[in-house]
């Protein structure tokens, strides 16, 4: 690789924060079973970030185990627990859950919140947590950050938040819920696998 000038690729360095013993620790309640029969039986969240001039940019999603739909959003600057609430709050929206949903996260601080548990029981959302330093345990979110990052980011800096925002909204809304193929699903999209199996 060096006679001919050739060097990996290697994401940007992570943003340092301090982690500790999480204040409230759910059960690991999915056991890594990511193929589910029914949609909004369970769901995972986890937060990524993305570099820009302005400084960090943090994503959280909420995907439905079901179709591997996106269901949930949110980007803000810092990574207070409301940045998660935002999405998981678009996630009810729009899929209006007719019983309880798991809700599996790691055991990051904005998920082992007081807020975060509280939100939970008031919206019959039933959190499950990975275990410590397993990422497997959540290998469906980092599946999606991991396609996220190589296949429009790479390793770019945004000049603002708002392009950042911009381009990462037309990844999720209109590319990869609409239009990018999963081989979990048959080759097929997340919306075109649930249109499948509901109808419209």
């Amino acid at each position: 690789m060096s006679e001919a000038k050739l060097k990996s690729v290697r994401g940007y360095k992570k943003p340092r924060h301090h982690s500790g013993k999480p204040a409230i620790a759910a059960p690991n309640r999915l056991l890594q079973q990511f193929t589910v029969s029914k949609p909004d039986a369970a769901w995972v969240t986890d937060i990524t970030y993305i570099r820009t001039y302005e400084g960090w940019l943090y994503l959280a999603v909420v995907i439905d185990l079901y179709s591997r739909t996106v269901i949930g959003w949110s980007m803000k600057p810092t990574m207070k627990t409301d940045i998660v609430l935002d999405a998981l709050l678009m996630a009810i929206w729009r899929r209006k859950p007719k019983q309880p949903v798991i809700i599996h996260s790691d055991q990051g601080s904005q998920f082992a919140s007081d807020d975060f548990s509280r939100w939970c029981q008031d919206n019959r959302l039933i959190p499950s947590m990975s275990r410590r330093g397993n990422c497997y345990d959540n290998a469906v979110a980092e599946s999606f950050f991991s396609s996220l990052k190589k296949e429009i980011i790479k390793k770019k800096i945004y000049a603002t938040r708002q392009d950042a925002q911009s381009e990462i909204f037309e990844y999720i809304e209109v590319f990869y819920n609409r239009k990018r193929r999963h081989s979990h699903l048959n080759q097929l999209s997340p919306m075109a696998f649930e249109l499948l199996q509901f109808g419209s």
